[in-house]
């Protein structure tokens, strides 16, 4: 009876690993040449923006971050991106995952001028089918994603490539952000 009882549970065991659970399937992930998702969001003044309005008018970097220590040293290179490059025309919007609260003071403490949001739910994050934090999109105008940069880079060489590649859509001169930061860190 033991050995009846030890095959059937082997079995079982041996047919349970074999089939199991398939994992759950998840969304591919938006990509270079895909056509940015359309949605909403409230910006720090309460208004609601919608991103095929901003990208209609012209290329939109959306970049989806938090106030962790990481995305905290990387700020500094992406307010010198939405600088550099607003008056070519790009419009740059900050999406963090904090509460407004928690955001409103950050944005003050780190004279955020760029536009941004708030999406405690992460809806932004589902729309972009991405679970990456951070995760840089740059969309061109009429709504093409031309790049996608994701993760943490604190050394700005990852800022320095999206800045490149924004200069490029623009048709304009590249601007070296990762070394303006340095250079006003000294």
């Amino acid at each position: 009876m033991t050995r009846l009882l030890q095959a059937v549970l082997g079995t079982f065991l041996v047919f349970s690993i074999a089939v199991g659970d398939e994992p759950a399937k998840t969304a591919a992930s938006v990509k270079v040449g895909d056509k940015a998702p359309v949605f909403k969001f409230k910006d720090q003044t309460g208004k609601t923006i919608d991103l095929a309005e901003l990208f209609a008018k012209g290329p939109v970097l959306v970049r989806l971050t938090c106030g962790c220590s990481g995305c905290d040293k990387e700020l500094a290179y992406f307010q010198e991106i939405d600088a550099a490059y607003k008056k070519a025309g790009l419009t740059s919007v900050a999406i963090f995952k904090e509460a407004d609260d928690k955001v409103a003071k950050y944005a003050a403490d780190k004279k955020i001028n760029m536009l941004y949001g708030v999406d405690t739910k992460g809806t932004s994050w589902k729309v972009f089918q991405t679970q990456k934090m951070p995760s840089n999109i740059l969309i061109g105008k009429g709504g093409e994603i031309i790049h996608i940069a994701e993760g943490c880079d604190t050394t700005g060489f990852l800022a320095k490539k999206v800045s490149e590649r924004i200069a490029k859509t623009l048709e304009t001169t590249a601007v070296d952000v990762q070394k303006k930061v340095v250079e006003k860190q000294k």
